[in-house]
């Protein structure tokens, strides 16, 4: 029998009007055969393996994106739809194939996302707060990375003639867009202002340098982090009266005046500090775009000034308009930065929001690429230590309250909890009492076990999720550092390239490549 649920009338089929109560479609079990087969033709269909060389790749990372932040995403995405959550399935969850990732660094049982970035673009593991070096190098000893430079995918694609874009929430010159283009013997190296003498006396260059001289001609390239591409007290153009906001670079240089020096006279090369300059543009008669939007990192979705601010979904929208005009392809990252900076805050709403946004923007790269030779991956650097548990009933909101109290101490409790962090309160010797308390504010520190001023990163694996050509290649438990192989296999970049003649079943171009 061909069935003819589909999952948007899933959704609409089991909203809840009281937390807890179940829909009449689900007492059927005709609901749940119908379910079933439907997803099991999905399965079937995936026998018919897709082994086209791969012209476009693109790699979501949810910073801090672990398997429980993804689950109460699709919740709370789906209490935004209208419905009881648990049901839906985010756009990252509608890929064909999931792997699992192992995270941790050379060094470190729990990662940091500079050592994660190094592996998962690089395809090489390294100690913690390296980018884009092997273990061989110390942190913070610039001796000891001159000869242990580790080259990315990005430089792979650039190499075969494909066009490169980097789209982050965070600042441009941060660990994960860093170790695209970057080799730098600590990840806090944003400028030569943070750097120590001794490091520029051995000729390492900041990162924010590194962006303009080492690539110079990525061709997209947007996010935060202004402050590190003027000279010293330069006034910012948005926040002219907040010295915080102020050129940090002690050597005198504008690079963004460098960086359109770099471009070929014959190109389009356009810089945008706003969203309504990059709303503004016409992809198809811009070559180079470089948009810093923020003198740091974006501010968070919750909290974006939507006449000042891109979000996410915008920014990936033009970076792939301007990159798809190569017809040899192209390769994009895309983090979405701040999930990890809302998690290490203990504010779960913002957390979330970004990665409600970041899904977004899963959806709208898929409307503008095709799985028959767009590569798409998403994946996270590493987990939080941050729980969705209790005995809360289906439909409760995601970021309120499990509808019992503690039967230990007679407190209430939220269903999402931190292993530690800032969340950590005691009033008379108990937990703190919530009641009445808007926990779904934003601004709302959820509870944690351990009191500490940053809640911590976790150390278990994370999710992979792949389609279009040789996605199937991402499956089983693997090692971070396996990623870029996988991805430049596809596309015949990279290191493997002896199977794209043909001969072994793959590097077969899809129509019009």
């Amino acid at each position: 029998m061909k069935t003819v649920l589909v999952w948007a009338s899933v959704l609409q089929l089991v909203r809840l009007a009281v937390p807890g109560t179940c829909p009449d479609a689900e007492k059927e079990p005709k609901y749940w055969r119908d379910l079933g087969q439907e997803t099991l033709e999905e399965a079937l269909r995936l026998q018919r393996l897709n082994t086209n060389a791969a012209r476009n790749l693109i790699l979501f990372l949810g910073d801090g994106m672990g398997i429980s932040t993804v689950t109460a995403t699709r919740i709370l995405r789906g209490q935004m739809d209208g419905g009881p959550g648990e049901n839906s399935r985010l756009e990252m969850e509608k890929f064909p194939y999931v792997a699992l990732s192992k995270t941790y660094n050379t060094d470190a049982q729990v990662p940091d996302s500079a050592a994660t970035a190094t592996a998962f673009l690089c395809g090489v593991k390294t100690n913690k707060a390296i980018i884009g070096l092997s273990a061989a190098t110390e942190l913070g000893s610039c001796n000891t990375s001159k000869g242990n430079e580790v080259d990315s995918i990005l430089k792979w694609a650039k190499a075969a003639g494909k066009s490169v874009g980097v789209v982050t929430t965070t600042r441009i010159n941060h660990a994960t867009p860093a170790a695209a283009y970057a080799h730098s013997a600590n990840r806090d190296w944003y400028s030569d202002a943070d750097m120590p003498p001794d490091a520029i006396c051995q000729g390492c260059k900041d990162i924010a340098w590194q962006l303009v001289n080492n690539i110079a001609d990525i061709e997209v390239l947007m996010g935060g982090g202004r402050k590190y591409m003027y000279p010293n007290g330069t006034q910012d153009i948005e926040y002219p009266l907040d010295p915080q906001a102020n050129g940090t670079r002690l050597d005198g240089q504008d690079l963004v005046d460098l960086w359109y020096k770099k471009k070929p006279p014959s190109k389009v090369s356009q810089y945008v500090w706003n969203r309504t300059q990059l709303m503004g543009l016409d992809p198809g008669k811009v070559d180079y775009l470089m948009g810093l939007f923020e003198p740091s990192d974006l501010q968070y979705e919750l909290e974006r000034n939507t006449s000042t601010d891109p979000a996410l979904s915008e920014m990936v929208t033009v970076a792939i308009r301007i990159l798809q005009k190569n017809p040899k392809g192209f390769y994009l990252l895309v983090e979405g930065g701040r999930i990890d900076h809302g998690h290490h805050a203990g504010q779960a709403s913002l957390a979330l929001h970004e990665a409600v946004e970041m899904d977004r923007a899963v959806g709208l790269a898929g409307t503008l690429t095709s799985e028959e030779d767009t590569l798409t991956l998403v994946t996270a650097d590493h987990s939080h230590v941050f729980t969705h548990g209790g005995d809360a009933p289906r439909g409760n909101p995601i970021l309120g309250l499990v509808q019992e109290q503690s039967n230990v101490d007679g407190m209430p409790y939220t269903s999402l909890l931190y292993g530690n962090g800032p969340g950590f309160k005691i009033e008379e010797g108990k937990r703190e009492n919530i009641t009445g308390v808007d926990t779904e504010d934003a601004g709302y520190l959820a509870q944690s076990a351990v009191p500490l001023k940053y809640e911590t990163h976790g150390g278990e694996d994370v999710a992979i999720f792949a389609k279009g050509p040789m996605a199937h290649l991402l499956h089983g438990v693997v090692e971070q550092s396996y990623i870029p192989y996988a991805m430049g296999y596809a596309a015949c970049i990279g290191p493997n390239q002896e199977h794209c003649s043909g001969r072994k079943g793959h590097g077969r171009p899809p129509p019009g490549y």
